[in-house]
């Protein structure tokens, strides 16, 4: 995994299936890592992780904007209250034994795959919309392509969302998406390529957040960590952007099922090599 070559192409492959399923491609990427470089730290792999996640969430968003389909309002807000988590998470990372690292991400896989699995399509509105409410909020977009997404969704319980992911995602360094997507389609019920775009730009800040923090710890010392980092941030600059553009020639809920396949047999891969 330490030839150029490979990295680029590693880094292709995170890109692309990141950002089309609205992930930042730390599910893929950090097992990988577990199993190609078993020396390194918890801390280190996130680091890594956490650094090529916010070169594709940034790229990812970018090809979003050009087609319409990321809520600023939303996302800006839920962005803001990943920060806190995300610090906390960071330095979280220089507690956690290596063997207890791939014992709660491989189990965190599997339950949330499982979830995706078993649940059923979320409707556009939910049911107990209260317009009186102030935590519930209407948002209405319209894409490039002339696409226009209307939906309603609690505030409150996104921000909750959004600071339990902001810690989750450089505690694992996974990014977030792959629990931020699935909240905000199921429990928020934003329509899938909008939770998808949106949470790109969610990424792309709190990850960069998270990058900033492991550079004042000195994570990122190491040359042959740098030179990893810059080589798989390459590939997935190009990655983000083919992804980015199968998203919308793709249905929604194939989407779902190829993020619970995936997570799925990531989780099961990573607890069987921990147990």
């Amino acid at each position: 995994m330490d030839s150029i070559a490979v990295l680029l192409t590693i880094g292709f492959v995170i890109g692309t299936l990141g950002t089309l399923i609205g992930a930042g491609g730390g599910f893929v990427l950090v097992p990988l890592l577990i199993l190609t470089h078993p020396d390194f730290s918890a801390e280190t792999i996130t680091a890594i992780s956490i650094a090529v996640v916010a070169g594709n969430a940034i790229s990812g968003t970018v090809a979003y904007a050009r087609i319409g389909r990321i809520d600023y309002k939303a996302g800006l807000i839920f962005a803001l209250f990943t920060i806190p988590g995300s610090i906390i998470g960071v330095y979280s990372t220089r507690f956690i034994p290596i063997h207890l690292f791939h014992v709660i991400f491989g189990c965190l896989l599997l339950v949330l795959a499982t979830y995706l699995i078993l649940k059923k399509q979320a409707h556009s509105h939910p049911a107990s919309y209260n317009p009186a409410l102030k935590r519930w909020k209407q948002h209405s977009i319209e894409d490039k392509q002339g696409t226009r997404f209307s939906y309603t969704y609690n505030q409150t319980l996104g921000i909750i969302i959004s600071v339990i992911v902001g810690y989750l995602s450089p505690l694992l360094g996974i990014g977030g998406g792959i629990i931020h997507v699935p909240a905000m389609v199921n429990w928020l019920h934003f329509p899938v390529y909008v939770a998808t775009a949106t949470s790109h730009f969610i990424l792309a800040i709190m990850a960069s957040v998270s990058v900033l923090v492991h550079v004042l710890n000195g994570s990122y010392n190491d040359p042959y960590v740098v030179r990893m980092v810059i080589t798989l941030t390459i590939g997935v600059l190009a990655g983000a952007q083919l992804g980015a553009y199968l998203s919308h020639k793709i249905h929604g809920r194939i989407i779902i099922r190829v993020l619970a396949v995936c997570i799925g047999l990531v989780g099961l891969r990573i607890l069987i090599g921990a147990l």
